[in-house]
């Protein structure tokens, strides 16, 4: 099944050679996102609840350029630099996703960058 690229206005630029979205039929898969601004500046250096919730905004705008929203997401996976960071990450995730709150992992991993503290890539069925 062929899909497209999602490629919201204004998004951050990427790292490397991928799509910040890609749908398939109803299926919108975000890549792993980073706190980083429409220049790609790094917002929350050093706070991972800054970092966090620059990443959630960044999955939003994916999906609303998708036609969807957050309560859309069935699936995350959260990477922390360091689950020392799970209480500040929660926190904001949390307001996220008030009700329903779709299924996760979270796990440990080294990020591309050592400023980096959260990144998360997101699964949602957009129906339209």
């Amino acid at each position: 099944m062929a899909g497209q690229p999602i490629l919201p206005k204004g998004s951050p630029p990427p790292l490397a050679p991928y799509s910040p979205g890609f749908r398939s039929g109803g299926l919108v898969c975000t890549a792993g996102m980073l706190a980083l601004d429409t220049s790609g500046t790094l917002i929350g250096e050093g706070d991972a609840g800054a970092q966090t919730r620059q990443v959630l905004e960044n999955i939003r705008e994916i999906l609303e350029e998708a036609g969807g929203s957050m309560q859309d997401i069935v699936y995350n996976t959260i990477y922390l630099k360091d689950l020392a960071d799970y209480a500040a990450m929660n926190e904001v995730y949390a307001s996220y996703f008030p009700e329903n709150p779709p299924a996760r992992a979270c796990v440990q991993a080294g990020l591309v960058r050592p400023e980096f503290l959260v990144e998360i890539a997101a699964m949602a069925v957009i129906d339209n």
